[in-house]
């Protein structure tokens, strides 16, 4: 999406220390989300949230709950703003949770940026520019690609930032052939 600059996966709200998938204790699956608010607003990301899973759904495990990590209480006026409107406007009855951000560990390396390790051509390219993971994980253009490899993107938005991305000009169509069959709103 345009205006997301970074995005990881890890574990948060819990008390659980140095929390594994393995051994997750009482935190959350969730993501983190480095955005520009010049380009995109808090409220349009709690939308995409919105729209991309059913927020009424109870989990029956902690693990996958539904939540929001709210920063501070502008952030969670708004959430709760947004999460009200949602139930106005369908009916149902949320069950997602507003937790105040105490703290983010990062998923081990294997559940970063899913959809690009499994497109194996495009991972071999990026492990070749990012040999540390850490930097792999950090950074925005393996963000961006793993995106649209979600089926998040269009063409649009491929075509303004294509030749940032650092990737061979081969890669590139397969990668905007991908999106012309598969991407999403965004």
């Amino acid at each position: 999406m345009d205006g997301v600059v970074r995005t990881r996966v890890g574990y948060a709200g819990g008390t659980t220390s140095d929390p594994t998938y393995r051994r997750i204790g009482d935190h959350m699956e969730t993501i983190q989300i480095d955005y520009d608010p010049e380009k995109i607003t808090y409220r349009d990301l709690l939308n995409v949230f919105l729209d991309s899973h059913d927020a009424s759904w109870q989990s029956p495990v902690r693990q996958y709950a539904s939540a929001i990590f709210t920063h501070d209480v502008q952030q969670e006026e708004a959430a709760r703003a947004i999460i009200s409107q949602w139930e106005s406007t369908t009916g149902r009855k949320n069950a997602t949770f507003f937790v105040p951000y105490a703290g983010f560990t990062l998923a081990e390396d294997y559940h970063q940026k899913y959809s690009l390790r499994s497109a194996k051509e495009l991972l071999r390219e990026f492990e070749a520019v990012y040999p540390d993971g850490r930097d792999f994980v950090n950074s925005t253009a393996a963000a961006r690609v793993n995106g649209y490899l979600s089926g998040y993107g269009n063409l649009e938005s491929f075509a303004r930032e294509r030749d940032g991305l650092g990737m061979p000009e081969e890669k590139l169509l397969a990668l905007e052939n991908f999106i012309r069959a598969y991407g999403g709103k965004y």
